[in-house]
């Protein structure tokens, strides 16, 4: 694998090749790729997590976001999870189109990958991947969900902020996903607010918060028209401002916590030969009698 130093040096000139290469090595965990993780050193750079329904412009709003940064001289760094193909298991590169005017610039590194079926709206690799990007010089990192709803909750623990984005049309939508929201968001914002109704659904999130004790001076919501730029300035204050709040309630080890669960969970799901399991419930299920906890403790 290649050296940290090397890949940092690429980043700062705009070559992405060796972190690239870097990043395939890690998510197909490669030989030597634990030790590799053991020896990086991350700054403190917060990572943004993005999230909400399919269609509420994200990517777009990322685009945007991205452009803002740009301008202030930062290198940004993008990890997009986009829903597997059902043919070939790979990314379909959907938000890759849609970021496509930062996709060749060279203080934007812009990564598509594959859900692969996992939970939660990420990739498994993504604790590992945000570390070594944290490692090489990123200013901003931010990881975008595939946008499946209810599921996404997982963003949060992994991102020091998460903004959920949802739309003028999505009041049905919160209703359902009401309780898990509160939970997962940090910032709300309200995409494509030229649109009828806008306001009320901005208030409605607002009297939403309200309901549930907390006040708007702690839990943002943000009107934007991410495909025109507006909002984006109101929004990055935002990120700034729940960031040194962050830092004044010295929240960051609570979120090292549910990482390090996350790589427990993940490291002894990769020591179970998901074969020889399948084999032995066949086997067992056979038998009279089967009680599925008593089997299941075979295994802890």
């Amino acid at each position: 694998m290649f050296d940290v130093t090397d890949i940092a040096k690429g980043v700062a000139e705009g070559n992405f090749l060796l972190l690239a290469k870097t990043i395939s090595q890690i998510e197909n965990k490669v030989e030597g790729t634990d030790a590799y993780l053991a020896n990086l050193v991350p700054k403190a750079i917060p990572i943004i997590g993005i999230t909400g329904p399919p269609g509420a412009g994200k990517s777009t709003l990322i685009a945007g976001l991205v452009g803002e940064w740009i301008a202030a001289g930062k290198k940004v760094a993008v990890l997009s999870v986009d829903p597997s193909s059902p043919f070939h298991k790979g990314a379909i590169l959907g938000d890759r189109i849609r970021m496509k005017d930062w996709y060749l610039h060279p203080q934007v590194f812009i990564r598509s990958f594959a859900s692969r079926g996992h939970l939660g709206g990420l990739n498994s690799s993504m604790i590992e991947l945000t570390t070594l990007l944290q490692a090489v010089g990123f200013d901003q990192i931010v990881l975008e969900t595939v946008g499946v709803g209810q599921s996404e909750v997982e963003v949060a623990s992994l991102a020091d902020t998460t903004v959920v984005v949802l739309v003028p049309e999505a009041g049905d939508e919160v209703q359902m996903m009401k309780s898990g929201l509160m939970e997962v968001a940090d910032v709300f914002v309200v995409n494509k607010s030229d649109r009828p109704d806008a306001e009320i659904f901005t208030n409605h999130i607002r009297q939403m918060i309200m309901e549930h004790g907390v006040s708007d001076a702690h839990l943002k919501v943000i009107p934007t028209i991410a495909s025109q730029g507006v909002g984006m300035k109101e929004l990055i204050q935002a990120l700034d401002a729940h960031q040194i709040a962050n830092k004044e309630l010295d929240t960051r080890h609570k979120l090292i916590v549910a990482k390090v669960v996350q790589l427990i969970v993940a490291q002894k799901m990769r020591q179970l030969d998901l074969i020889k399991l399948e084999e032995d419930v066949a086997a067992a299920i056979s038998k009279e009698g089967f009680n599925i906890f008593s089997f299941t403790q075979n295994y802890f």
